[in-house]
This record gives structure tokens, C-alpha cells and sequence, in this order.
């Protein structure tokens, strides 16, 4: 079977709210397998509403709709799949008794338009929501040609809609799948886009199951490798050895396997691993080095301090760094990074100190030192790892890259 997401909502194609249910709801049902093959979004606007109703349903077999069930005019979603399906709109008793009890924790009075929620078209499984006045329903029926297609509506606010696609959407829709697909990410590293895709272009043209996909980050290549099969642990038999090829293609200092995709949790995980604690000072990147790490749970217990000492003074007072040092090197420098790095570990105390200093443009560069000239440092058991890079892109991009960089050099480091 294969679906297709309908979000409503003005505000989406306006640009005002970023479209993260579409995401949320693709990754759910790839893990299932039921395809998405497209994700349409619509206006409030009635008429195009029920014309996108028809439009997804005569291209997938099953619709999960986002947004339009609340309380005011507008809300005509579950109107919209009534009419496609041909069927009456009927009451829910205890979709009322819900606004009821959502209203009175919320200590309001329940304005009289908001009987309309407990609506629903008629033979809809209905999905309480605890998180909101607005039930959710899914209703499987057959279309004018005779088909059997599944319409289902959630809630636009994700906080309402992600726990009922994991609670009910996706334990009714299992019944539909007898595979589930499962995906692992290899970072690559030191290697661009292009050059890493080229290394494995045989794989690549020669994949069944499991598929290969690339994309690319500032400072990274991530090879997304699925697999299909009839449990998680067939298709980890199948993904193994792929991965193993890419890594012994692209080398063990370059590839690794790190589930979210993201540096900072390996370099989280080898920290807490082998006990030791880390510093971070960072000029250009301005604390995202910092940030990276600190959104991994339970780091705490290794990462200690972090600075963002952005002018030479702050480097002198904050981090000890020689006044001399910036003089006679400049702020952007190897020197610098080295005694940056130090200083961070050395004022915290902890037993790696990791630094970050260059020019993250548009201005301030030089023929010398250009934009995009980055210095990254790891202090680590008495020893310095510095490497430089000359990044491209915009402002935000030269900074991620740095991040990613300075992250992966902590990485190599930890792993020697």
C-alpha cells in the first residue's frame, strides 16, 4: 500500500510554521513500509480542500490528513472526507463528553461552535486526543470506482498529532504491512559528496535490497542503507555487510555508524564511554560546538565548561591565552587554537580541552587569511591536534562546518 499526507493550513504555505508533521508521519510509516509517494499541502480554503481529497485518493490508498479539526468554520476536514466518501456526518457522544472534560481542565467556558468536534463521518473509528479538544478519526471505505482506501485525520499541533500516529495510526495501518524497513546512517568524513559516491558507484548501481542513499551536510556525507524484510533483525542481516564494504572502502578514520546521523552523539557516546570529561572554547562558532554536545542525554557527566570568548580580550582573560600570542600569530591562527584548547581545560579542569577560532565572513578577511579560514584544536593527555580547513558558503555554514570538524578531530583523538 501506499500513502499520501494531506497538511492543511494557510500558515504552512504562507511560510509562517515550518511543515514538520509531514516528516514525522513519512519516517512512521517507512518503518512499516507503506511508501509516501507525495505530501501535498492546502490552504484553508474549502473548495480546494475536497478538490486535494480527490486528488490524493485517486493516487494512494491511504490519506493521512493534518490540521482543519477544530472548532470554527474553517474546520471542515472531516466534511471534506464525509462528501469523498459519500457518507453523513453523525454525532459522538463521547467526543463531547471530551470537549467537556478538556474545557473544564482548562477552566473555560466551551464556546457553543465547538459541538462541531464531536462530529465525525459516519462508521469513523474515532481516536481520543489527550492533548487537545480536537478527536482524531480513521475511516476505510470504498470510493465511487469501488476501491478501498483509508482516509485518516489528525490534529494540526504536533504535540497532539505525534502521539496519536504512534498510539493508534500506526498499530491500525500495521495490519495493512507485512515488512517493516529498517535504516542505518554512516558518517563519512574527509571525503566530499561527489568523491565518496564515486568510491562506491558499483554498490550503488548494483542495489536491490538494501538501498543506498547520500546526503550532505556542512563538513560530512551521511550513506543512509535500508533494508526490507519481514523483522528489524533480517534486515540488519542484510545491512551489515554493506556496511562493512563502505567502511573498509572509505577507512575506519573516515566512516562510521552512528544512528542519528550526528557527529556530536559518537563524540557523546566514546566521552561517557571512557569517562572523561571535556571543555569547549569557541570563537567563530559561538557556543554550537557546545550545543552540538549538550543535546545528547546524560552528558553531563562529561562535558564540564564551555566559552565563547569572541574578542581577543576574552581569549587573554578568559582562557589565558598570551597577549604576545595574538600579536605576533593573530587571533586566527594554530598558536592560538593550541593555547585556547589548553586554557579550556586547564580553567575547568577537565581532561580534554577542545577550541575553534577563524573567520566566519562575509568580512574580516584578508589575502592572508581569507574567509573561511578555520583553525580547530583538541588538547588531550598532553598533546595538541590541530587542523585547519578553508570552508566555503555562507556565515552559518563555515560555522557548522567548523563544529563538525573540530567534533570529528575529538572523535579520532578519543578512538586512539
Amino acid at each position: 500500500m501506499n500513502a499520501e499526507i494531506l497538511c492543511i493550513g494557510s500558515e504552512l504555505l504562507h511560510g509562517d510554521i515550518v511543515n514538520t508533521n509531514a516528516q514525522y508521519i513519512s519516517k512512521k510509516l517507512a518503518e512499516i513500509a507503506i511508501d509516501v509517494h507525495y505530501q501535498t499541502v492546502v490552504g484553508d480554503n474549502t473548495e480546494r480542500m475536497k478538490n486535494a481529497f480527490g486528488i490524493c485518493f485517486s493516487r494512494a490508498d491511504i490519506v493521512i490528513c493534518t490540521g482543519g479539526l477544530g472548532p470554527t468554520q474553517d474546520d471542515i476536514t472531516k466534511e471534506a472526507l464525509a462528501e469523498y466518501f459519500g457518507v453523513e456526518m453523525v454525532y459522538d457522544e463521547n467526543s463531547y463528553q471530551h470537549v467537556i472534560e478538556m474545557y473544564t481542565r482548562f477552566r473555560k467556558n466551551i464556546p457553543q461552535n465547538n459541538m462541531r468536534q464531536a462530529f465525525f463521518p459516519k462508521g469513523s473509528i474515532v481516536l481520543n486526543n489527550p492533548n487537545g479538544t480536537a478527536n482524531a478519526c480513521i475511516y476505510r471505505g470504498k470510493d465511487s470506482e469501488g476501491n478501498y482506501k483509508i482516509g485518516i485525520l489528525l490534529p494540526g499541533p504536533p504535540k497532539e498529532m505525534e502521539p496519536l500516529m504512534d498510539s493508534e495510526v500506526i498499530p491500525y495501518l500495521k495490519q495493512f504491512s507485512n515488512w517493516v524497513v529498517y535504516g542505518e546512517k554512516l558518517i563519512v568524513v574527509n571525503i566530499g559528496e561527489s568523491a565518496a559516491e564515486e568510491m562506491v558507484l558499483d554498490i550503488i548501481k548494483n542495489q536491490v535490497n538494501p538501498t543506498i542513499a547520500t546526503f550532505a551536510s556542512a563538513g560530512k556525507v551521511i550513506f543512509r542503507i535500508t533494508a526490507k524484510a519481514e523483522n528489524k533483525e533480517k534486515c540488519k542481516a542484510l545491512i551489515e555487510p554493506v556496511t562493512e564494504e563502505l567502511i573498509r572502502r572509505f577507512g575506519k578514520e573516515n566512516a562510521y555508524i552512528v544512528d542519528s546521523g550526528k557527529i556530536e552523539d559518537k563524540v557523546a557516546q566514546l566521552l561517557l564511554n571512557k569517562n572523561l570529561t571535556v571543555s569547549v572554547a569557541e570563537s567563530l562558532t559561538g557556543g554550537l560546538v557546545a550545543s552540538k554536545l549538550i543535546g545528547y542525554p546524560g552528558i553531563s557527566k562529561s562535558f564540564l565548561e564551555g566559552f565563547v570568548a569572541y574578542s581577543n580580550e576574552s581569549k587573554i582573560r578568559t582562557l589565558s591565552v598570551k597577549k604576545e600570542t595574538i600579536e605576533k600569530y593573530g587571533a586566527v591562527s594554530e598558536q592560538t587554537a593550541k593555547e585556547m584548547a589548553y586554557g579550556a581545560a586547564l580553567v575547568s579542569g577537565s581532561d580534554i580541552g577542545v577550541s575553534t577560532t577563524g573567520i566566519a565572513g562575509p568580512d574580516g578577511g584578508s589575502k592572508e587569511k581569507p574567509v573561511g579560514l578555520v583553525y580547530v584544536c583538541v588538547y588531550y593527555d598532553g598533546k595538541y591536534e590541530v587542523k585547519n580547513i578553508h570552508a566555503t558558503g555562507t556565515r552559518d555554514t563555515i560555522r557548522e562546518r567548523s563544529a563538525n570538524t573540530v567534533l570529528d578531530l575529538l572523535r579520532k583523538c578519543i578512538e586512539r
